[in-house]
């Protein structure tokens, strides 16, 4: 489907809300509502946007490691299964950064 069709005025969306959804979930490409010219809403399917939050979370965990790493906030995993099985970690994970 190209661009143009993808792109409607919110009184399309008003009109034609059951068509809408049932595109929708037929297809799992989202529609771009337009007001007054200007883009304002996407419309998606749930499971569209349910994988698009995954992919969020799952992005978030990777910067929040990346900037661990980059912050010196790491240890190494040999380290780490030393530190647990002499009993240092102190029952908590959170002690294996200290």
């Amino acid at each position: 489907m190209g661009l143009a069709r993808k792109i409607k005025p919110i009184s399309y969306l008003k009109s034609h809300a059951a068509d809408i959804a049932r595109h929708l979930g037929d297809s799992a490409e989202p529609l771009v509502i337009t007001q007054n010219g200007e883009a304002k809403l996407v419309v998606q399917d749930i499971a569209s946007h349910e994988a698009t939050q995954e992919t969020m979370a799952l992005l978030k965990i990777l910067a929040r490691g990346n900037r661990q790493i980059e912050e010196g906030g790491i240890v190494r995993a040999d380290a780490a299964i030393k530190r647990l099985s002499s009993g240092r970690a102190g029952g908590c994970w959170g002690s294996l950064y200290s």
